[in-house]
């Protein structure tokens, strides 16, 4: 089966752990999958750190690494979850971010961690903070880019673009993502970019970003990795859009907040064009009606984040006054996340791993149309691991609602 990988259980044979937790009702401690190019993953729903990561490292046991990305519940402490990764790792730096959900061996978790472990062969991975996304940081971002590319292309024998990427994770509640990616990736240039903010559940309180066994306040963090395995940075969605338009008439565009739509309260309008009552509105709805703006000829989503005691809205990017939404409809997100996975399949001659940033709000809404499971085969049988965003990065765009990621072949390239 494509991007199966070999899996790697703890103390199991003839039966995956998996398998063992369906038909007893017993959580494995610990799951992990192997790809062909050597990044190993390792993933634990364990509620304590400690726990977590010892299980984890147990099945990630017998080989270094040169970095470990590590996306994890904000029900975990970080300084506990630190101190655990360097005890356990100590010669190995981690890097992550807290999550809305993980992504993984185990499925789709909520209070999990997901550890992926990058070998000393076949990458070479560079990374640097940027420290806040103010004005200040933007101009920083833009700095750090540049250097870590003329790093990594240093001594290499093939363009960037053939075997450069960008990974970005960033502060989900800083409001600043589309001023930061669009400083990266002017800096990057040739060099695909690709990432996910930071969540924090359903709570929008408080978010974390660790780099190299520290932990970072606000911010972003820069990854660029060098591969000699062939990958290709994808996106994709699942909407379409309807005749309904609704512009924003009020709005605090700072903070990311709608007052108004069509010149009425914003809830009540949005509410009236989706055929719902206000107190209907909810995360599951916002994930199943949800408003995108025209670009470039193409449609691009502004999730809805959350309704405010005040009937306004909140939003996931950035919003302005006179800015025109599209309700659109949703599409089949099993279905159109399957063709492009499999599209990726056949040009990368078999996918590998898929590294991968997929919305809340797709989760949300699998749930809310009882297709999680269906999903949960799907990245299985494509080896996708990653976290649930509160938004995702493509390039110079900082989309809602869309997978985005980066998709390994099997076949290594020659240097």
């Amino acid at each position: 089966m494509a991007g199966s990988g070999e899996r790697l259980t703890t103390g199991v044979t003839a039966l995956s752990a998996a398998s063992l937790g369906e038909r007893f009702n017993v959580t494995p401690a610990a799951q992990s999958r192997r790809a062909a190019c050597g990044i190993r993953v390792a993933a634990s729903s364990q509620p304590v750190a400690r726990e977590a990561i010892a299980a984890c490292a147990a099945e990630l046991r017998g080989e270094t690494y040169q970095h470990i990305i590590v996306f994890f519940s904000s029900e975990h402490d970080v300084s506990v979850l630190i101190s655990e990764l360097s005890a356990a790792f100590p010669d190995t730096p981690a890097s992550g971010c807290s999550t809305a959900g993980e992504v993984g061996p185990l499925g789709m978790t909520q209070g999990g961690i997901v550890l992926i472990a990058f070998p000393e062969d076949g990458f070479r991975v560079l990374s640097e903070v940027i420290p806040g996304t103010d004005q200040a940081g933007v101009e920083r971002a833009s700095e750090i880019a540049r250097r870590l590319k003329t790093q990594i292309i240093v001594g290499s024998n093939r363009t960037a673009r053939d075997n450069v990427f960008a990974l970005a994770l960033i502060d989900g509640l800083s409001n600043k993502e589309e001023a930061l990616i669009a400083a990266i990736h002017w800096s990057l240039d040739d060099i695909e970019l690709v990432g996910g903010s930071a969540g924090d559940g359903l709570a929008f309180r408080h978010t974390s970003l660790i780099h190299r066994n520290t932990a970072v306040r606000g911010g972003a963090i820069l990854f660029v990795i060098e591969s000699r395995a062939p990958f290709a940075v994808f996106k994709t969605q699942n909407f379409e859009p309807t005749p309904i338009k609704l512009v924003v008439t009020a709005a605090d565009a700072e903070n990311r907040i709608v007052y108004e739509l069509n010149a009425e309260p914003a809830a009540r309008e949005y509410a009236a064009a989706c055929g719902l009552m206000p107190n209907d509105l909810g995360p599951f709805s916002f994930a199943s009606y949800p408003l995108v703006v025209k670009v470039g000829g193409d449609y691009y989503c502004r999730s809805i984040r959350n309704m405010n005691p005040d009937g306004s809205l909140s939003f996931f990017c950035a919003i302005d006054e006179g800015l025109v939404f599209t309700v659109a409809r949703p599409r089949d997100m099993i279905r159109s996340t399957q063709e492009t996975l499999e599209q990726l399949d056949r040009k990368l001659g078999g996918i590998d791993f898929v590294l991968g940033f997929d919305c809340i709000l797709r989760r949300l809404d699998s749930e809310s149309r009882q297709v999680r499971h269906k999903f949960e085969e799907l990245y299985e049988r494509f080896g996708v691991t990653g976290f649930h965003t509160y938004g995702e990065q493509f390039n110079a765009m900082h989309l809602n609602q869309t997978l985005t990621g980066i998709a390994f072949g099997k076949t290594e390239v020659n240097s």
